[in-house]
């Protein structure tokens, strides 16, 4: 993205044909796709979701330490979890944190690869396009909703994970969700193709740190081998 080479031609060629309509999509309902990536948008609908997965975070921790306490009249109390206890509100703090590092990790890139952005921006207020900030937006904020959603899940059903389906539903909304806003910022002349994709990398990296964090110290996978031990 630095330097002008041919991918850069290419993706701008690209970009180019999206934004002048070639691929049929109306302007408005670009538009509509595009905002979707705002955190007008996006912050409300993950904050919603968090305060969900903390309810039941918090009732799942209440139901674990009522079988401890059960174990322990029986004096095998750590026998069959090691001591492990279930930390409920790691998964929504580090959603949380997950979107709040976003505009940390893609404004200094912008600033540092300062890429001119598509015609319709120019004479915007900087040039600095890659990665784009609303698809980083919309990729973390919707994709760690849908994992809580259905991590949230997992310990329903006798500790079963979530229903093969529902996995795949809500996989399936998210990806078709984010490509629709990248190709809403590509449409409208806010975005360069690549911009988007970049922002997905990005956001990939953001969503696999937040499921190493919650799988390392939400002490739910403990948790959840001491009960299939009982």
């Amino acid at each position: 993205m630095a330097d002008h080479g041919p991918l850069r031609t290419l993706d701008e060629r690209l970009g180019r044909t999206v934004a002048a309509g070639g691929i049929g999509i109306p302007s408005g309902l670009a538009e509509f796709f595009a905002d979707l990536g705002n955190t007008v948008v996006a912050l409300p609908v993950l904050a919603v979701v968090l305060v969900w997965a903390g309810w039941r975070g918090w009732r799942g921790r209440q139901g674990w330490h009522g079988r401890q306490g059960q174990r322990g009249e029986k004096g095998d109390r750590g026998a069959d979890d090691g001591g492990t206890s279930v930390r409920w509100w790691v998964p929504s703090l580090a959603a949380g944190l997950a979107l709040a590092v976003v505009p940390a990790l893609v404004v200094p890139l912008k600033l540092w690869l300062a890429r001119p952005g598509p015609p319709q921006m120019a004479g915007g207020a900087h040039d600095g396009f890659y990665p784009s900030g609303h698809g980083a937006t919309a990729a973390v904020a919707y994709g760690v909703a849908a994992l809580l959603l259905t991590r949230g899940r997992r310990g329903t059903r006798a500790d079963r994970p979530a229903t093969g389906a529902l996995t795949l539903t809500v996989a399936a909304g998210v990806v078709l969700l984010n490509v629709g806003v990248g190709i809403g910022l590509v449409r409208r002349g806010y975005h360069w193709p690549l911009d988007v994709l970049g922002s997905w990398c990005l956001a990939g990296v953001l969503l696999a740190v937040w499921c190493a964090v919650c799988d390392g110290w939400s002490g739910a996978r403990g948790s959840r081998g001491g009960n299939r031990r009982q």
